[in-house]
């Protein structure tokens, strides 16, 4: 466990490592392409590599140089791999791989720990089905593990449910290029996070395959083409750089995120927004964004695109006179953790008012106090709540080191924020 100091924290320049999220793309779309691709700034965190790591089974040629990250794809020729692929509590790689499998050679079985075992999947393997894929839950309940039994894919049209995850639409538009006719697909319901949706259409665009399509209900993706090969640079996460405006917010401090700028197709970057809406000022550099922390309010807020920030405003609000409304989040309970139920029963341990209804999560603020916060394994409950204790005395995070998921240097930078 971790006791967060409470103290002032300095007005600061703070860099965040490489997006999760296209870290993970631009592995999938490399270890795909026609050659050697050098790959810079990626985040190196237990969720890319347990994608690195299947894509090395899968038959990637994987060399780390420096500070740069080689990886050699075979124009999608992978190879047979027996044993079952692990990939822990890592949802991305275990939909974006469901998927990959399905243009590889034989059977393959993918798994993950017992938290993994319980998160959907079934929507994405009926989207595989639909082109012909042999692709199930090992244990009928829609959930993994899965077999994917990988061949040539002929593609043609897909009708897909992307409620629960947008991951299963990115996950078939990667392997698209690969299949002989290409795919055409019509979301049926949602999508959920829309911004993940763009970044994968932005890696896809980079390494060369264009992506028609009519906003997100419909989306093509010519067949019998190849990733090309080259130099790529990882954007820094967004996510990530929420937790440091976050700080600001609730200190009244000044926090510049460098490398990160409003043209980011990340849909996190509008969390600057929101906390402007809430009475932050927020600056623009050409170099960074700078969040200064100011009276706070209230507001009601969309999030259904910004999932992952949700537990990092819940936190904001608790500080904030009223109730703020944040809508659109019952998705949250399939994440790492039932998030949404962590949010509300760590914040209700610190005499904060906090209940779901219907698809919306309300946070009543007021004066919140010390407590021992329960991550449920989840870092980015960690990481939001330890905001918290830089102003309340008593915050103590269990399993502090879960953060490896996503953030593995979070405690030294965020100690850095503290004037000494």
């Amino acid at each position: 466990m971790l006791k967060i100091q409470t103290g002032k924290i300095k007005d600061t320049t703070v860099t965040v490592p490489g997006s999760k999220s296209y870290t993970h793309r631009t592995f999938i779309a490399a270890a795909l392409s026609d050659g050697q691709c050098e790959i810079s700034n990626w985040l190196d965190s237990e969720d890319t590599n347990y994608t690195l790591a299947a894509l090395k089974q899968f038959g990637a040629l994987v060399e780390k140089k420096s500070d740069k990250l080689l990886i050699t794809g075979r124009h999608g020729d992978l190879d047979h791999h027996d044993a079952p692929i692990h990939l822990g509590n890592s949802g991305t790689s275990m939909r974006l791989l469901t998927a990959y499998a399905a243009v590889g050679k034989g059977r393959y079985v993918l798994t993950g720990t017992e938290r993994m075992h319980e998160r959907p999947i079934r929507d994405l393997l009926e989207g595989l089905q639909q082109i012909g894929v042999h692709a199930v839950s090992v244990n009928n309940n829609g959930c993994p593990p899965v077999e994917v039994i990988g061949g040539r894919v002929a593609g043609g049209t897909v009708h897909l449910n992307c409620s629960v995850s947008s991951q299963f639409l990115s996950g078939l538009m990667l392997i698209a290029p690969y299949t002989d006719q290409g795919l055409k697909i019509y979301v049926t319901q949602g999508p959920v996070s829309k911004p993940y949706i763009d970044m994968t259409i932005d890696i896809m665009s980079r390494f060369g395959i264009d992506v028609a399509r009519d906003g997100y209900h419909y989306f093509e993706v010519p067949g019998s083409r190849t990733y090309q090969s080259g130099k790529y640079i990882v954007e820094p996460d967004c996510s990530q750089a929420g937790y440091f405006w976050a700080a600001a917010a609730i200190t009244g401090s000044s926090v510049k995120v460098n490398g990160i700028t409003k043209k980011s197709v990340q849909g996190d970057v509008r969390f600057a927004e929101v906390l402007a809406s809430m009475g932050c000022k927020v600056i623009h550099d050409k170099d960074g964004i700078i969040v200064t922390g100011g009276k706070l309010s209230a507001v009601e807020v969309d999030m259904a695109d910004m999932p992952d920030l949700v537990p990092t405003l819940a936190v904001v609000a608790a500080f904030v006179e009223g109730t703020t409304m944040i809508k659109n989040v019952s998705h949250l309970k399939v994440k790492e953790s039932d998030r949404l139920s962590a949010v509300i029963n760590e914040l209700t341990k610190m005499g904060i008012s906090a209940v779901a209804k219907d698809n919306d999560l309300l946070i009543t603020g007021g004066k919140p106090h010390g407590a021992i916060i329960e991550t449920y394994e989840d870092h980015r409950i960690a990481m939001s709540f330890a905001v918290a204790g830089i102003v309340i005395p008593g915050i103590t995070i269990l399993n502090e080191n879960c953060v490896k998921k996503s953030f593995p240097d979070f405690w030294d930078v965020f100690n850095r924020l503290y004037l000494r």
